[in-house]
């Protein structure tokens, strides 16, 4: 996929994958709209890549708030015109189990890793339909694939993408919309670095915005990374339960 000229809308921009792939994207002389919470982070990235080839804008919003979307989406499109390609790629994780059983943190994680794909898509999918193109990147993550303790919330969350974007693909064939479904591993980041379990196979932020870039360019539906975590989950998803739920309860995190 040829990504000169084209509008690029990425969300979580301001830190991990989405702030090494806003630098990628840059390079592709495209109309970047950047969007995050963090409006300082934002403008000071919009000021390093402003020589970069392509016109970059930062433009705050919270995308756990449905009203906070609609008006990002309307400043972008008011200062670029129509949008290509949504990279919705915004996303928190919170440890949790039933002590304390957090009902807050699960309402966040849901609204932002779920609702807050779901509004954005929301705001282009009339657009893209009534075009006959248009492409949709959602950023899952491998923890879609079975449950694990002190993880339901997250996991369920990008479960629940996981299911969404894959639906929304074969929906969308017949109206030439593309969607792609991202599930890395672990990637190093600020949401990792306080995890205090073993995380194998970890790959740098850079490196999973490369892969993810290198997906979209080649028009893969699918891009799981790193391999041998992608494996170990295709091979984990078929353990029966009578046999997984044994070992996965007796694992701490």
């Amino acid at each position: 996929m040829e990504l000169r000229g084209k509008t690029v809308i990425l969300t979580g921009a301001s830190s991990g994958i989405g702030l090494a792939l806003a630098r990628l994207l840059a390079k592709e002389n495209v109309n970047l709209a950047l969007v995050a919470r963090r409006a300082d982070i934002l403008a000071r990235l919009a000021e390093e890549l402003k020589d970069s080839g392509s016109a970059v804008f930062p433009f705050k919003c919270d995308v756990s708030k449905r009203e906070e979307i609609q008006n990002a989406c309307r400043e972008v499109q008011s200062r670029f015109g129509p949008v290509d390609i949504a990279i919705l790629n915004a996303g928190v994780a919170y440890r949790g189990g039933v002590d304390p059983f957090n009902v807050e943190a699960a309402r966040e994680i849901f609204a932002v890793n779920v609702f807050g794909v779901i509004d954005f898509i929301g705001e282009f999918l009339p657009d893209f339909k009534r075009r006959g193109e248009g492409l949709i990147v959602g950023v899952s993550s491998l923890a879609d694939t079975r449950p694990l303790p002190r993880n339901g919330f997250y996991s369920g969350s990008k479960s629940a993408l996981t299911y969404i974007l894959n639906a929304l693909r074969l929906e969308m064939k017949k109206h030439g919309v593309k969607v792609i479904t991202v599930r890395p591993g672990f990637v190093k980041s600020a949401m990792t670095e306080k995890n205090t379990y073993p995380m194998p196979f970890m790959v740098t932020a850079e490196k999973a915005a490369a892969i993810i870039l290198k997906g979209i360019k080649k028009g893969k539906t699918h891009i799981a990374f790193p391999f041998p975590m992608a494996a170990g989950a295709r091979f984990v998803k078929f353990i029966p339960n009578v046999l997984y739920e044994p070992i996965a309860s007796r694992i701490k995190k």
